[in-house]
């Protein structure tokens, strides 16, 4: 399996990564990749930048020398059960990922459980990101058949367990043998924090080749697949990428 598509990576707008959208743009063209989400930190964390950068996305061309870019958010999952996007933002983004991260500590199972599903239930976010983080373990099997319900993406990271999230991978194979079981949307995410990680997917290929997750059953397969992903989620059609890809 080949993918061209990266959902999940951050620039210095987020103050613990390392490049910009431009370098990200320039490593695309080397490694092949087509399309990618910049989806830096959502302000609640405390390094994330300010709400600011996710209004001004808008000034990033969807087509950037040849690489489609989609302007996105890697959201955290509040206290409760909220995530930092404030409503009037929905707009100016085409993707939302949502995960926990240290600006909510672990609690306990049955808690992480019911964040998550009080966050889809509000129907805002589009993938989960590193659900198989060893700090916020839950009832995996029913956290799954939650998102397949809402037409939640499961991410499958590249990062947990190889660069950060250490101890995760056992939980991320348990999540990618439940989406095969269940039928789950999966999405491919590097996490990158520096532009030389785009792409590098194989982490996560080796899970998914272990629950035997074929190609049809993850988003990344194609930007098409994306963009028809994001609009049975009730986003807006991206009429300048779809028509980029129609076209080449």
């Amino acid at each position: 399996m080949q993918f061209f598509v990266d959902l999940h990576t951050h620039t210095i707008a987020s103050d613990h990564a390392y490049s910009t959208i431009v370098e990200y743009v320039n490593q695309a063209q080397k490694c092949g990749i087509q399309m990618f989400a910049t989806t830096d930190h959502g302000p609640d964390l405390e390094d994330g930048p300010h709400k600011w950068h996710f209004n001004n996305l808008k000034v990033v061309p969807r087509i950037c020398d040849g690489i489609a870019v989609l302007r996105g958010i890697e959201a955290n999952i509040l206290f409760d059960g909220n995530i930092d996007v404030e409503s009037y933002q929905y707009k100016n983004l085409d993707i939302v990922l949502a995960g926990f991260h240290p600006n909510n500590p672990p609690t306990n199972p049955e808690n992480h459980l019911h964040l998550y599903k009080k966050v889809m239930m509000k129907g805002k976010v589009d993938i989960l990101s590193h659900p198989g983080s060893a700090n916020y373990p839950c009832d995996y099997e029913e956290l799954l058949v939650e998102a397949k319900e809402r037409n939640v993406a499961i991410e499958i990271n590249s990062s947990s367990d190889v660069n950060t999230r250490f101890g995760s991978h056992d939980n991320c194979i348990k999540i990618a043998k439940l989406a095969k079981k269940i039928g789950n949307t999966v999405s491919l995410g590097t996490d990158a924090h520096i532009s030389y990680y785009l792409g590098q997917f194989e982490p996560a290929l080796e899970i998914c080749k272990e629950a035997d997750i074929k190609e049809d059953q993850i988003i990344n397969r194609s930007p098409l697949a994306v963009l028809d992903f994001l609009e049975s989620r009730g986003h807006a059609p991206i009429t300048e990428i779809r028509d980029f890809f129609s076209k080449n």
